[in-house]
C-alpha cells in the first residue's frame, strides 16, 4: 500500500533556538516512497545528543529541531515493494534513516560507517535536501533498509534505548570478542550506556567491574545490577589492587578525565574501547605501547548488528532500566539527564501523551 500525497500533519516538539527549550511544533512528513515504512510512534528514548544539538553545541543545527533518534512504534502503512514489514508490526528506527547503499561499509550493513556519510535521524540533510526530524513526533516515514524489527513480546519502551545506548556499547564488545565468559571488563562511567555495557557483559559471563567517581552509584552496582566488583577512582589504593587485571575497559564518560590511570588496569594486549565524548583524549604513549594495549573508538552499529542486538536482548530478557515520561515533561528531563540525574535512560511514551 504507498501514498502519493503528503502524510497528514505531524506532531512533535520541537527546538526553535539555542536556548534548547522544547515545544509542541507541527509539520508534514514526506510522503509514503515504494521502499518506505509509515510508523506511528509508541516511545522515544532520550539521549545526550537530543541535548546537544537542541542546544547548538556542535554549532550546525537547523531549527525547528525535532530530537530523537531511539525510536519505536507500530507500522501504520508500507510502500509498494515493501517486503520486510507489513502493517501492525513492531518496529525500532535508531540513529541513521539513510546512507549511500552502495559503498563496502553499506554493502556489509554497516551503514553507520557509510564513506559518503550516513543520514542521520533528525538535524541531517536528507538525499531529497529536506532536513530530517526525529522521534519526538507521533510518526515517521523511514526507507525499509533502515527499520529495525522488535522480537515479539519484547516492550516497545525498553526496546527505545536499545538503539543508541544499547548499540553503542553491544557493537564494540562483539567487535573486541568481548563475549568471552571468564574474561575481566571495567565499565567507565554508570548512566545509559554503562549500565547497558554491565548488562551486556553479564550475558557474556565476564567479570565486571564499575570505575565511578561517585560512591552513590556503588549499591545499584553490584546489588542491582550485578556487577562483581566497583571501584571509586580517586581512591589510589582500590585502583592500585586492580594493576593490570582487565581485558577489556568501556569508557561510557564524556566528562574530561585522564586516560593513563585506565590504561594501566589492563592486561597484557587489552582493549579499551572510548564510546563517551571528552572534549580531549590524552594519554603519554608509554600506556600504550608497553603491554601491546589497543584503544578503539566507536559509534553505534550498521543494520545487520544492530537487529541481532535486539534478537539477542529478547532471547536473554534484558532490559534497559528506564523512566518513562509524558513529552510535556521532556525539558526537565534534558535538563536531569545532563545531571544525570535518572536511572538510567529516560524513554518518552509518544504515544499516550503527544495529542
Amino acid at each position: 500500500m504507498s501514498s502519493e500525497s503528503v502524510e497528514d500533519d505531524c506532531l512533535a516538539w520541537a527546538a526553535r533556538d539555542p536556548s534548547g527549550v522544547l515545544s509542541p511544533y507541527k509539520f508534514s512528513r514526506r510522503a509514503l516512497g515504494k521502499d518506505d515504512v509509515s510508523l506511528k510512534i509508541t516511545h522515544c528514548g532520550i539521549c545526550y545528543a537530543d541535548a546537544v544539538m537542541s542546544k547548538n553545541k556542535y554549532g550546525d543545527s537547523r531549527y525547528p529541531l525535532v530530537p530523537g533518534h531511539e525510536i519505536t512504534g507500530i507500522v501504520k502503512e508500507v510502500g509498494s515493494t515493501v517486503s520486510n514489514f507489513k502493517v501492525g508490526d513492531h518496529v525500532g528506527v535508531g540513529t541513521y534513516v539513510n546512507s549511500c547503499r552502495e559503498c563496502e561499509r553499506c554493502n556489509d550493513r554497516d551503514e553507520v560507517s557509510c564513506e559518503k556519510g550516513a543520514i542521520f535521524t533528525f538535524n541531517g540533510i536528507d538525499t531529497d535536501g529536506s532536513i530530517t526530524k526525529g522521534g519526538y513526533s507521533s510518526h515517521i516515514v523511514v526507507h525499509e533498509s533502515y527499520c529495525f524489527r522488535i522480537p515479539d513480546g519484547y516492550p516497545l519502551a525498553s526496546a527505545a534505548p536499545l538503539l543508541c545506548a544499547g548499540i553503542t556499547v553491544y557493537n564494540p564488545m562483539m567487535r573486541h570478542k568481548m563475549n568471552q565468559p571468564g574474561k575481566s571488563l571495567g565499565v567507565i562511567g554508570l548512566g545509559g550506556l554503562g549500565h547497558m555495557a554491565v548488562k551486556f557483559g553479564k550475558a557474556f559471563g565476564l567479570k565486571i567491574t564499575v570505575l565511578s567517581t561517585s560512591i552513590s552509584k556503588k549499591e545499584e552496582a553490584l546489588c542491582v545490577l550485578g556487577a562483581d566488583n566497583f571501584v571509586i577512582t580517586s581512591d589510589q589504593e582500590q585502583m592500585k589492587a586492580l594493576h593490570k587485571s582487565l581485558d577489556f575497559i568501556i569508557d561510557t564518560a564524556s566528562g574530561d578525565h585522564p586516560f593513563d590511570p585506565y590504561m594501566s588496569l589492563l592486561k597484557t594486549a587489552g582493549v579499551f574501547v572510548l564510546v563517551g565524548f571528552p572534549s580531549e583524549v590524552k594519554f603519554h604513549p608509554a600506556s600504550l605501547i608497553i603491554g601491546m594495549k589497543t584503544i578503539s573508538g566507536s559509534v553505534t552499529g550498521g543494520t545487520r548488528v544492530t537487529q541481532e542486538m535486539l534478537d539477542f536482548c529478547a532471547a536473554n530478557k534484558i532490559y534497559p532500566k528506564i523512566e518513562v515520561i509524558p513529552i510535556q515533561y521532556v525539558n526537565e528531563a534534558l535538563e536531569r539527564m545532563i545531571k544525570n540525574d535518572v536511572k538510567y535512560r529516560f524513554v518518552i511514551d509518544i504515544e499516550s501523551s503527544l495529542k
